[in-house]
């Protein structure tokens, strides 16, 4: 108890002086109503307490609270009506009002009461036992769910609940911890949409590109895009190798050998286990597979619908306009009153039992809306810092040629896990990236991807990201526990897709660049293996020797 109390109070007076330190800086405020530092590193402050504090305290609601507080204090200064106002209505009410990120909520909540009414008729629990008739191996269940976020590609959002709620029961079927399940959630939803022409982010890529067809430039960039390619590569090589190492090793031993597939027990364990009780045990798989399928057709409909497919447009052009949020809540909705008609006309559930399942369903989503929230408020603190302005400073210094790619990917990376978002990102860093390479036309693609790599890559390591904890959300998995289980994969995959950007610097070519990223990252992968068997037997021998003694 001691321990934990000291640990808290440590915690606490950091976070204390860091808030002293944000507000100091800015005391008095420039002639045009920003702060006196506005664009300085001041700008990084908010992100880095809440991060820094999050992996400390393994706490994320405080720890992003303290991140937004910091940014509303340096903002102000010693105003206290004006830290107030910028935390509660420029931060936390405004990002509650904004349209696409309640469009965003809407859908979060109404996937949660679908996946209740899944888990009530005993959907989820008859696809769980289906599956394991076909699928007989853990690797076999980690494939799948693989292939399964692949072919999910439209939007990162939709694939992140989507793939949780459909592969749950297989994967705990085969006891593959639920932290491992959300970085294969996480791993197939950005990684997998950069790629994909189709989709939400292509987009809002081609809306960055200005003066030449966006789309055009994007399908050009996916062979450069080392990140999203080598992160798949990595997905398949660890269920190939049927290894895992660092903190996601302890969570699958843990699962394998006692069958506990959270480790850390918090609320989404907790719920999970309710969910498991209360599950039917007449549901047949056409119960969790019906809703599914029309939930992803009623949001296809929509998204071309909001780009304007019925108003004449075409269907590639009206799908890359859409308004993704309100398309998918939209959706949401009617796939949620279809299905509440399949329920009831079959007889798996009452009328009021699905009723009874849409305040649960709510409940279960309180956690991920919270900590979304305070993530959307934390942008808005760090965007009133000039955090873009400090980057844009950063960047527009002379930079040899060859480097730049690799160096932007770099800066993206910082850029995405400051920010939480990898859209941001590109909006900052692709004009960037444009202006420097003008005089260096062969050198735009290769540099517009990694502004899409880092991105993505940043957004993948960022605890405040919003696919990070929808990932966690839909594997039902603590927040914390899917961030320290996933850093060290992502970072693995950074540093494979920097040395690949420094051979594509030089050689201008995907044909060679790309197949030693490759080679690299399967390198890389047997390197870790093998330490981490020749770790994992000298530790057992020690013990067994220590076993004997006593």
């Amino acid at each position: 108890m001691s321990i934990r109390f000291n640990r808290s109070r440590v915690v606490f007076t950091i976070g204390l002086a860091l808030l002293m330190v944000g507000g100091f800086t800015a005391f008095t405020m420039a002639a045009d109503s920003k702060p006196a530092l506005y664009a300085t590193w001041v700008s990084v402050l908010p992100p880095v307490v809440a991060i820094a504090l999050a992996l400390i305290t393994k706490e994320v609601y405080s720890s992003l609270f303290l991140g937004v507080l910091t940014g509303a204090v340096a903002y102000a200064g010693a105003n206290f009506s004006g830290i107030v106002n910028r935390l509660v209505r420029d931060g936390i009410v405004a990002s509650l009002s904004d349209s696409y990120n309640m469009g965003i909520l809407v859908f979060l909540v109404v996937l949660g009461m679908m996946v209740a009414m899944m888990n009530l008729s005993g959907g989820s629990k008859a696809f769980g036992q289906w599956a394991r008739t076909k699928i007989k191996t853990r690797q076999g269940a980690e494939a799948a769910t693989i292939l399964l976020g692949i072919l999910i590609f439209v939007d990162d959002y939709f694939n992140c609940l989507t793939v949780g709620s459909v592969m749950k029961p297989l994967t705990d079927e085969y006891r593959i911890s639920r932290a491992k399940l959300a970085y294969l959630i996480d791993a197939t939803a950005a990684p997998v949409c950069i790629l994909a022409p189709i989709s939400s982010w292509a987009a809002a890529v081609s809306g960055f590109v200005k003066g030449e067809n966006g789309l055009t430039v994007f399908i050009q960039a996916i062979p450069f895009n080392f990140y999203a390619i080598l992160t798949i590569v990595m997905m398949f090589s660890l269920v190939i190798m049927n290894f895992d190492y660092s903190k996601m090793a302890v969570y699958e031993r843990n699962a394998i050998e006692t069958g506990d597939l959270f480790t850390v027990r918090d609320e989404n364990a907790i719920n999970a286990e309710k969910a498991d009780k209360v599950s039917g045990t007449h549901g047949k798989v056409i119960d969790l597979v019906f809703p599914v399928i029309v939930l992803i057709i009623c949001c296809v409909i929509a998204m071309v619908y909001t780009g304007g497919f019925f108003s004449g447009t075409s269907f590639v052009h009206a799908f890359a306009n859409c308004d993704a949020a309100a398309s998918l809540s939209m959706g949401s909705m009617v796939a949620l009153l279809i299905s509440i008609i399949f329920y009831t006309v079959r007889g798996t559930i009452s009328f009021r039992d699905c009723m009874g399942c849409i305040p649960e369903g709510f409940k279960s989503m309180v956690s991920p809306i919270l900590v979304l929230t305070l993530a959307w408020s934390l942008k808005v603190m760090t965007d009133g810092l000039g955090l873009a302005a400090f980057i844009s400073n950063m960047v527009s210094g002379g930079i040899l040629v060859s480097l730049f790619p690799a160096l932007i990917f770099l800066i993206a990376c910082g850029l995405g896990i400051a920010s939480g978002t990898s859209w941001g990102t590109f909006g900052i860093l692709i004009p960037i990236a444009l202006a420097i390479t003008e005089a260096y036309p062969d050198m735009t693609i290769i540099v517009i991807s990694a502004c899409l790599a880092g991105g993505v890559c940043g957004d993948h390591c960022s605890p405040i990201s919003d696919t990070t904890i929808m990932s966690s959300a839909g594997a039902a998995c603590n927040h914390i526990s899917h961030v320290e289980t996933q850093m060290p994969y992502a970072m693995t995959v950074m540093c494979v897709s920097a040395v690949t950007y420094l051979v594509a610097g030089f050689t201008r070519s995907a044909l060679i660049s790309l197949p030693v990223g490759i080679i690299l990252m399967i390198g890389t992968l047997f390197v870790i293996r093998r330490r981490t068997q020749t770790a994992y037997l000298v530790d057992k021998s020690t013990m067994e020797a220590e076993n004997a003694q006593a």
